[in-house]
């Protein structure tokens, strides 16, 4: 049992090995945020990824249903596919891996709104419960545990410059097992959230060259908490506020190079700690009242809950900043960087990326170099492959002009 959630915890990627390493020099101060579903923040496609998990103002591309849905409004195409596959965690075992896949259609005859849908599979691989007798597995079952999501998702534009988008999502976690010594048994837990983002862009003249200015939010998964034990213990889901701004300008005919920036805070509360409190009692009360908690009311609870005050709300702003060198569309190299405060997780790392692009069809890579080398997190992976609807209509001779 206890090897069970060992296992799930450092698989969903809740700390890394450095949170570990500062939970032992400093535990009072070491203090994550917690959710249910946490592999619902984990980014699925290379592009976003190599920029350091940027994405909330950057260019529309087919994976800006997890980023920011709106941009699809203002997306050059009229319509895409993208399939990305992500093998977590490849330092310790090789059967735990991220699918998705993302697209958006633009409707009506304006270019000015779009509908899009998006399905992610999270698979931790074969896990083997039970309890050991010497050399002997007791009571061993071998499970299969998952967690998945399918959304679809609306975007408008309210005017030439800024749009608005919506998604609606299900979201369904299957960790259940049961315990081989006490014979209870865990179910897998279903949710539904909903994305609410905006998305603004300009292009004003510096000099004799026209730049892209943007900026973008996005509010994503607000919606239902989970439970894996029939309701007695309820968990929020990664409820997260994501605020971006990203600013391209020409380096030359063909080359231009874009830098972004994101702001990250998960608009979950904190979870009490038995440590915190002086008796038992003060704690169970704490914990009833956090375990009560409406979703809508701990959005609001986030962002005056923290035990350390102020400074530790401010820790627990992540922040994303990424550029983005383009030549002709048709080849692309990034560079990224994302850091998470030591105390909430030290989920901290470089990221590098390229992409190639034809009429129809663009493969993206990245590559995810943690600041501390024992991290689990290092050294990932990512694919993305994406086909676009106009090169392929181009291709067939079919497009309408």
């Amino acid at each position: 049992m206890n090897t069970l959630k060992t296992y799930i915890f450092i698989a969903l990627g809740l700390v890394s090995a450095t949170a570990y390493a500062e939970d032992d020099l400093k535990g009072e101060m070491f203090n994550p945020v917690n959710t249910g579903v946490t592999t619902l923040s984990i980014a699925p496609d290379a592009r976003g990824s190599s920029l350091g998990n940027l994405g909330a103002a950057t260019d529309p591309d087919m994976n800006s249903q997890y980023w920011n849905s709106s941009k699809y409004a203002f997306a050059y195409s009229t319509g895409g596919l993208s399939l990305s596959y992500t093998p977590w965690l490849r330092k310790i075992v090789n059967d735990i891996f991220l699918a998705d896949l993302s697209g958006y259609y633009k409707i009506g005859q304006s270019d000015n709104q779009a509908i899009s849908a998006s399905f992610r599979y999270f698979s931790l691989g074969e896990v083997t419960t039970g309890y050991t007798e010497g050399s002997e597995n007791i009571n061993a079952q071998t499970i299969h545990p998952y967690e998945m999501a399918i959304d679809v998702g609306y975007s408008r534009k309210l005017s030439s410059k800024f749009s608005m988008g919506v998604v609606l999502r299900y979201i369904l976690s299957d960790l259940s097992f049961q315990d081989t010594q006490t014979g209870e048994q865990n179910h897998a837990a279903s949710a539904f959230a909903v994305d609410l983002n905006g998305y603004f862009t300009s292009f004003p003249m510096i000099g004799r060259n026209e730049c892209q200015f943007s900026w973008g939010f996005n509010i994503s998964n607000v919606g239902t908490k989970v439970s894996y034990d029939g309701g007695t213990n309820n968990y929020f889901l990664p409820t997260n506020l994501k605020l971006g701004a990203n600013f391209m300008f020409p380096l030359a005919d063909y080359h231009s190079l874009a830098i972004g920036l994101d702001l990250n805070k998960l608009l979950v509360p904190t979870m009490p700690r038995e440590d915190q409190y002086e008796n038992i009692d003060e704690f169970n009360t704490a914990w009833d009242k956090w375990n009560s908690m409406s979703p809508i009311t701990g959005i609001f609870k986030s962002f005056s809950d923290a035990p350390g005050g102020a400074k530790e709300e401010l820790q627990e702003i992540g922040v994303s900043a990424g550029m983005e060198y383009v030549y002709n569309q048709q080849f692309f190299a990034r560079l990224g960087y994302n850091y998470e405060h030591p105390n909430k997780g030290g989920r901290s790392y470089f990221a590098f990326g390229a992409g190639f692009s034809l009429n129809v069809v663009q493969l993206d890579a990245s590559y995810m170099l943690a600041t501390a080398q024992s991290s689990p997190l290092d050294q990932t992976l990512r694919f993305t492959l994406t086909f676009d609807m106009d090169g392929l209509r181009d291709l067939m001779g079919k497009r309408k002009r």
